[in-house]
């Protein structure tokens, strides 16, 4: 976006306690016309803080809006209505805020395709302002932190999506922005990459204050990290604060975790489909909340029901965050759902 009014480029500084992102009555929907008028909106009136220096989780299965959210606080998507302020600032109005201020991992990043691992590192970092012998060092600190030192001279369009995934996380970190985010970071990574990149997010966070945004529907192991979290559903914010205050709101409830036999998993999903409380995790895997009190029996009761034969294992456990985002949204967090629309769409 271009400036026509001769407004400066770049905001003033934040000022003290001031939230990095405002965004206010904020909604997108895509089409013109009479299409606009009758389209299902990607987004619609979100009412966001995130305050400084948290890390904060956005969470959603594909095609709740947290892609197209996420696309307009970096201002590649105009909103059709609401505004996004960036420390303090409108976005629309300052444009180089966002450069000035968000380094931005997208879900499938593009970019860059034709440096080699360590070239992409390094000219990310001297485009946001390293000297070139400080985005060198950062390239190969970075390079060697990630484990990358195999395919440093490979081009990234060559790379696994596992290896472009760290290469993209690296470039991300370059340049020490004071806000981070990060769309599906875990996605086509290993357990152990996974590890290290929850790890290694935990430390940017505390050691710069980084103000860090996650992307995922990952919720296991976000629940680790996140401090506050927004849950998306249906283009809306359904559920926003901190993970301890939004699992106090199920403290009365266990869960019941069955993981089924495939060879007599019918029968037993018979028994579960008409039970209340019972939701369907993925094939062959259930969970059943029951309230605390009364609890030991009711859980006697389902396994009677289901028959523990049929059963690879069962655990019983406190709510979850995951259990919290069913209650919101009536079901388990998926990512085999619909693309959001925004990835698909130009401006």
């Amino acid at each position: 976006m271009i400036s026509t009014n001769h407004e400066p480029i770049n905001p003033p500084d934040q000022a003290p306690g001031q939230a990095v992102y405002h965004i206010e009555r904020l909604t997108k929907i895509y089409g013109r016309g009479r299409a606009l008028q009758t389209a299902k909106p990607a987004n619609q009136d979100i009412n966001l803080d995130i305050r400084p220096g948290e890390i904060f989780g956005l969470l959603g299965s594909n095609g709740a809006g947290k892609s197209t959210l996420i696309r307009q606080m970096v201002n590649l998507v105009a909103p059709t209505s609401g505004k996004i302020l960036l420390m303090g600032q409108d976005i629309a109005r300052y444009p180089g805020a966002v450069t000035r201020y968000v380094a931005y991992m997208p879900q499938k990043p593009h970019a860059l395709l034709d440096l080699t691992a360590e070239e992409a590192i390094y000219y990310t970092g001297h485009m946001r302002g390293l000297s070139r012998p400080a985005a060198q060092q950062e390239a190969r600190r970075l390079v060697e932190e990630w484990g990358l030192e195999d395919v440093r001279k490979k081009a990234v369009r060559h790379l696994s999506g596992g290896q472009h995934r760290l290469v993209s996380l690296a470039a991300t970190l370059t340049g020490n922005l004071p806000v981070l985010i990060l769309d599906e970071p875990t996605n086509e990574l290993d357990p152990a990459f996974r590890k290290q990149v929850w790890e290694q997010i935990v430390q940017v966070n505390q050691k710069r204050g980084t103000t860090i945004i996650l992307v995922t529907h990952n919720v296991q192991e976000a629940e680790r990290v996140i401090q506050r979290v927004a849950v998306m559903s249906q283009a809306r914010i359904v559920g926003l604060g901190r993970v301890s205050e939004l699992k106090a709101q199920m403290e009365q409830e266990v869960s019941l975790e069955l993981f089924l036999r495939p060879d007599v998993a019918a029968a037993a999903e018979m028994a579960l489909e008409d039970m209340p409380g019972a939701r369907r995790l993925q094939p062959y895997q259930w969970s059943v909340s029951v309230e605390r009190t009364g609890g030991e029996e009711a859980i006697h009761r389902i396994l009677s029901l289901v028959k523990l034969e049929r059963l690879e294992d069962f655990r019983v456990h406190t709510a979850s965050l995951e259990d919290v985002y069913m209650r919101l949204t009536g079901h388990a967090i998926s990512h085999e759902e619909s693309e959001d629309k925004s990835l698909n769409v130009k401006r």
